[in-house]
């Protein structure tokens, strides 16, 4: 931990630059600055700063986690809404977010996803082998209803 201290200017450049290499929310620059040990006034002061200067946005941050974290790590909807609700992204944002992804790409994701899985799966017993793949599925927050449906069908 640096013992360094900022002035208002250097800090309000050390958080633009943090804002633009990555979108941010609110809370992870609220920690960016405590963790820089910034009093609350000039947090406050900084924060409104970077919306006015559109380095922070919510409904862009949570878009770009949205898509983000469904075409990279293959997350469903459920730990999408769950990582946004932890970021104390609004419900709005949220619902904003998920429209990002179209239903086909989220379908054609999950069959995708589960038929990978079920290649590496070695299990014989085939109600082991379907616990397996719905664990693993709904691990990476997918919906348990389309998760056995996609379990029933890939496994007779």
């Amino acid at each position: 931990m640096s013992s360094k201290t900022y002035t208002l200017t250097e800090a309000k450049r050390k958080l633009e630059h943090y804002c633009v290499y990555q979108d941010r929310c609110h809370t992870e620059v609220n920690a960016k600055l405590k963790e820089m040990k910034m009093i609350p006034i000039a947090i406050d002061d900084i924060i409104g700063h970077l919306i006015e200067h559109n380095f922070l946005n919510e409904e862009r941050f949570a878009k770009s986690f949205a898509r983000g974290k469904f075409n990279i790590k293959h997350w469903g909807r459920v730990r999408i809404i769950r990582e946004l609700k932890f970021r104390k992204i609004s419900e709005y944002n949220i619902k904003t977010a998920l429209k990002e992804i179209s239903e086909e790409d989220y379908f054609s994701k999950l069959d995708f996803i589960a038929s990978k899985k079920l290649t590496a799966i070695t299990e014989t017993n085939t109600y082991k082998k379907r616990k397996k793949l719905a664990d693993y599925l709904l691990y990476r927050g997918w919906e348990s209803h389309l998760v056995y449906e996609t379990t029933k069908a890939l496994i007779p």
